[in-house]
């Protein structure tokens, strides 16, 4: 059984940052690169998912 990602989040572009989004509480900063096959990708740390939005996403990959 496969859980659901506790937090995703829609982006535009195909690296995004990560860190956990609680200022001291957080983690380190990890750049995450979403590849083209899945169109997601999971933080190693939060397990917060990043969804591209294909329709609206920058070609900077």
């Amino acid at each position: 059984m496969t859980l659901p990602a506790p937090e995703t989040k829609t982006v535009t572009t195909w690296k995004v940052a990560c860190d956990g989004g609680e200022g001291a509480l957080g983690h380190p900063r990890v750049w995450l690169v979403i590849p083209e096959d899945t169109g997601f990708v999971d933080c190693p740390y939060c397990d917060a998912r990043y969804v591209i939005d294909r329709d609206h996403a920058h070609s900077d990959h």
